[in-house]
């Protein structure tokens, strides 16, 4: 039945289009032209096992030695096929000739014939990332880190692991493997577990937690460490961890320190040949500068306990005195000076704290890429041997291909010698390679990171210093009303003086106010505490854009101390002041 003229079917050609004609015996291989048409020709024509066994019925059903007809399709004889009027057929012709080239137009993507790039596979970009969120301590024994780890490796069992608890010493662990396993990178020493802080303390938890996530976030970004085996072992292991594969250094002890007399290998990188002096001079400098912190820090704790007992002394003198102001003064000097003495014994644990342990840290951080170095070194005295090994390989194969007698016993020890030589030659020199490769950029991240990481404990110290030291002041500040006080003419103010007049004003103005510093009139900053203790957290040292606002800000404040009318107060703490007194007074 033709559906092209029927005004209820407007989609235009009959879905029957397709079915075989008079002139040909089969079903057109065109595509159809839509999913419809697709589906039903699908169902129509195709289920080969179906349709040979329909024609093997037939076959079956036809007598002996009658062929079937020309037009005989599935069974169908040949009149019913051609018994369409030839009219019929040509008016067919135009519309199949649309629909072919409607369905052309509207094919499907799929069946464009077009030749297509291959396209590129793309390598998938691993990551292993781990958060710490929590420590736990019990008494003195090893603290315990908790941290959850996500990751896209296809080396662990799955992608995320939640609440991993570690001991500070498995951590050590990892990174000892970690420093044997792979010569190629600079692994960063682990942190103390403890700090100068004290144990137990906020500020000590802190810290612990900030530096052992820093020596995560590095050893789980670096594409060398993030792919050893033992790292899925650390996050995976059930039950503790302990490294499976027992890695040692390329030479240790007595061997380690005569190859180390040895003048270095022949280098073609300038870039770490020109790095292990100075990494070997940082790492003494720094060992060195920590020492003297320390010597520094038990210096100014003795300075505050003497003080303090210097305080409970003073004031106990108070009682035997008959003087009611000079009793009261010294009451009151007694408690400022023990007040101070305890401020210098917290101003020397912040010393510990912000100066000293990140010297010690680098101390020891510089020591293992020095060695690293010194492995490096140690790989290539052994390429240059391997090296060596196979010329000697070379001329004794030459000698002996040009000897008269030959034996075959010979002539195998000389093959098998030369490809164990060449073998291992080649080995060490792909190895020096990757090494060398890996190392140059190594190198310049441990120095940026270096340099970042002092830069900033450097500035929290100051800034420790600074707050310690106006806090100080402020402390012996607020006794001069006391001391002044003793009687009429200003007490132990004028040092004895006698030209002083009879009758002067006491300014009781303090030099540590909330605007700023008296004596350098740059302003204070209200959170300076609280950044320094932060800012030794983060991960980043401070921005240029930062130090050059700080910069500015003391310009800016320069022309306003200019226009600033000046107190006309004798006895205002100031610089000028201060000389000028200095100048005039006789003691």
């Amino acid at each position: 039945m033709d559906y092209s003229n029927d005004p209820d079917h407007p989609a235009g050609p009959s879905p029957w289009s397709t079915s075989p004609q008079h002139n040909r015996n089969s079903f057109q291989s065109d595509p159809p032209s839509s999913p419809e048409l697709s589906r039903q020709g699908e169902s129509f024509t195709g289920n080969p096992p179906n349709r040979r066994l329909f024609e093997e019925d037939q076959d079956h059903a036809r007598p002996e030695g009658v062929e079937p007809a020309h037009g005989d399709v599935f069974g169908q004889p040949s009149e019913q096929v051609t018994s369409q009027p030839s009219e019929r057929q040509q008016q067919k012709a135009p519309s199949q000739d649309q629909a072919q080239q409607h369905g052309q137009k509207s094919q499907p993507q799929r069946y464009h014939s077009a030749p297509r790039q291959p396209q590129k596979k793309q390598t998938p970009q691993f990551k292993l990332q781990a958060k710490i969120t929590g420590l736990e301590r019990t008494g003195r024994k090893d603290p315990i880190l908790r941290f959850d780890v996500h990751t896209n490796i296809p080396n662990f069992r799955t992608t995320q692991f939640r609440d991993v608890r570690r001991t500070h010493s498995e951590f050590v662990k990892l990174g000892e493997h970690l420093i044997s396993a792979c010569p190629e990178a600079f692994v960063p020493a682990v942190p103390p577990p403890v700090t100068s802080a004290g144990a137990g303390t906020d500020e000590d938890e802190a810290r612990v937690k900030a530096s052992l996530q820093r020596w995560l976030n590095y050893v789980c970004g670096n594409n060398v460490l993030m792919r050893d085996d033992e790292m899925v072992f650390f996050v995976e292991s059930d039950f503790g961890y302990s490294p499976v594969v027992r890695m040692k250094q390329p030479a240790t002890g007595v061997r380690r320190k005569v190859i180390k007399q040895f003048a270095p290998p022949p280098d073609d990188t300038p870039e770490l040949q020109d790095a292990r002096p100075v990494v070997k001079l940082f790492y003494l400098g720094t060992m060195d500068a920590g020492h003297k912190v320390d010597r520094l820090v038990k210096a100014r704790r003795g300075l505050g306990v003497a003080e303090s007992d210097f305080g409970v002394k003073l004031g106990s003198m108070s009682a035997q005195e008959t003087h009611a102001g000079l009793s009261q003064a010294y009451r009151k000097l007694g408690k400022t000076i023990q007040t101070t003495g305890d401020y210098h014994v917290a101003q020397g644990t912040a010393e510990a704290t912000t100066l000293g342990d990140p010297l010690q840290y680098h101390s020891s951080d510089a020591f293992i890429v020095k060695e690293t170095l010194t492995n490096r070194h140690i790989l290539l005295r052994e390429l240059a041997t391997a090296q060596q090994t196979l010329r000697s390989k070379l001329s004794a194969a030459d000698r002996l291909k040009a000897s008269t007698s030959v034996k075959r016993e010979k002539v195998d020890e000389a093959i098998s010698a030369l490809d164990e030589a060449s073998a291992n030659e080649k080995l060490l020199s792909q190895k020096a390679k990757e090494v060398t490769s890996n190392l140059v950029l190594e190198r310049r991240r441990w120095f940026s990171r270096t340099a970042a990481d002092l830069r900033q404990s450097i500035r929290e110290y100051v800034i420790r210093e600074i707050e310690a030291e106006r806090r100080t002041l402020a402390t012996l500040e607020s006794v001069r009303p006391d001391i002044r006080a003793i009687d009429a003419s200003g007490g132990l103010s004028r040092l004895g003086r006698e030209t002083h007049p009879a009758a002067r004003r006491a300014s009781l103005a303090a030099s540590q106010g909330p605007k700023g510093d008296a004596w350098s009139g740059v302003p204070r900053r209200p959170d300076g505490l609280s950044r320094s203790i932060s800012g030794s957290q983060g991960l980043a040292g401070v921005s240029e854009a930062e130090e050059s606002g700080v910069v500015q800000g003391m310009a800016a404040s320069a022309p306003n101390l200019k226009g600033m009318k000046e107190e006309e107060d004798e006895d205002r703490v100031d610089a000028r002041n201060a000389a000028s007194r200095l100048a005039t007074s006789t003691f």
